[in-house]
């Protein structure tokens, strides 16, 4: 890496970064084909390096290889884009329909991001007001990870159409944790630097000015 000392990087490196920003893509179709050994794992040593709320590192990595968990989560997918078609109308439920909302037919791994709000870690320093912090430090580790596994050429996808409970249930996870989201690993079908949900339609990226607020 281009270190230009300790108040940054050289551009080689902010070029770089930029261009994983641009490629992260929210994966949809991938390929059968597996990860190399211990991929997974490396990618979660790299996510542990994310930020968290009083070092308290409340991010918890589920596995899930089980053949009945998985069918288990792919019901209650079924069950909660059933129920989300439902809602809508005209033009854009025929949209809805067409949209390719999940990998689990495909993806050689899937997992689930927990964050266990009960964790002694970190002495509670920094969430007494906001204990949604915990939360936020989970997110921030899947994020990590997220882009981590852009540098190898492995997409992944986020399943958001679950029901908590019913996911939770499934993975049989301490009561205290709190879910996060299930996610698709694997290599991408392709590569874009525009969103799938741009592309098809559903939604275009806003302006950037339209989100930043002066005061």
């Amino acid at each position: 890496m281009d270190v230009t000392g300790s108040h940054g990087v050289g551009e080689d490196a902010r070029a770089a970064l930029l261009e994983l920003l641009v490629w992260r893509r929210d994966v949809r179709r991938f390929r059968t084909d597996p990860l190399p050994s211990g991929a997974f794992e490396r990618l979660v040593e790299t996510a542990c390096l994310a930020p968290s709320v009083g070092l308290s590192q409340p991010w918890r990595f589920v596995l899930v290889e089980a053949p009945e968990r998985r069918r288990a989560v792919r019901a209650s997918f079924e069950a909660c884009n059933a129920e989300a078609l439902s809602r809508q109308s005209g033009e854009r439920a025929a949209l809805y329909a067409g949209l390719k909302l999940a990998g689990l037919d495909e993806a050689p791994i899937q997992f689930a991001v927990f964050a266990d709000r009960a964790t002694s870690q970190g002495h509670g320093l920094g969430r007494m007001t906001m204990p949604e912090t915990i939360d936020y430090s989970a997110v921030m580790a899947l994020y990590t990870l997220w882009l981590a596994a852009r540098t190898e050429g492995i997409g992944l996808g986020w399943v958001s159409i679950l029901d908590p409970v019913a996911v939770a249930a499934a993975l049989d996870v301490p009561a205290g944790w709190s879910f996060i989201g299930y996610f698709c690993l694997g290599y991408p079908v392709e590569e874009t630097d525009v969103p799938t949900l741009e592309r098809d339609g559903w939604e275009r990226r806003c302006d950037p000015r339209a989100v930043l607020v002066r005061r």
